[in-house]
């Protein structure tokens, strides 16, 4: 068994200054703004030290989405229902895609930049992975029969940052979430 190696503390200091410069950039100007030079000179390291650290623009994008979900995903793997095991399926369907839906209405700015980069790799990238088989799961459970896995790509399909910032408007900033999980229910109760 192979342990994991506690990150250096420069390393770890490094790595939240170059997300924070990521964050910063995206606010500023959207995706188009974020290149590994800016991100370098923000952060005040080298960029080999990003370039050796995310490999890309798509794999810095793709380590601050990680980064803005890892919560979500350590509830629903180990937390107590409805996120985690334990709940109906329905339940913890309705509370992932809640828990995903505030991820995405924080932070839609970060999605239109990450599926930009990423658009060719989007299935192969391991958060995408992650929650198309979580929702495989929960789909399968709450409603044997479907294509679930037509279903779950279908469900994260609608993730799209440029349509989550159109359907979530000033005065009404948790509309996306609530329509994806009455799309959700839809599915779940079609007889």
């Amino acid at each position: 068994m192979t342990e994991k190696r506690a990150e250096r503390a420069d390393a770890a200091r490094n790595r939240r200054a170059v997300l924070q410069a990521t964050e910063q950039l995206l606010a500023e100007g959207g995706g188009d703004h974020v290149s590994l030079d800016r991100v370098a000179t923000l952060a005040g390291v080298g960029k080999g030290t990003v370039f050796r650290r995310f490999g890309s623009r798509a794999g810095l994008l793709q380590a601050l989405l990680e980064e803005r979900s890892r919560e979500l995903r350590e509830a629903v793997q180990y937390g107590p229902p409805p996120f985690g095991p334990g709940a109906p399926a329905r339940e913890r369907l309705l509370a992932f895609l809640d828990g995903l839906g505030a991820i995405a209405e924080g932070n839609a700015v970060l999605l239109s930049a990450h599926d930009a980069a990423c658009a060719a790799d989007k299935y192969d990238d391991p958060s995408y992975q992650f929650w198309h088989r979580h929702l495989i799961a929960l789909l399968t459970d709450g409603r044997p029969g479907l294509d679930a896995d037509f279903l779950a790509h279908a469900l994260l399909a609608v993730f799209d940052g440029d349509l989550i910032r159109r359907m979530t408007p000033p005065d009404d900033p948790h509309r996306f979430t609530r329509s994806i999980q009455q799309m959700a229910t839809a599915l779940l109760d079609q007889d």
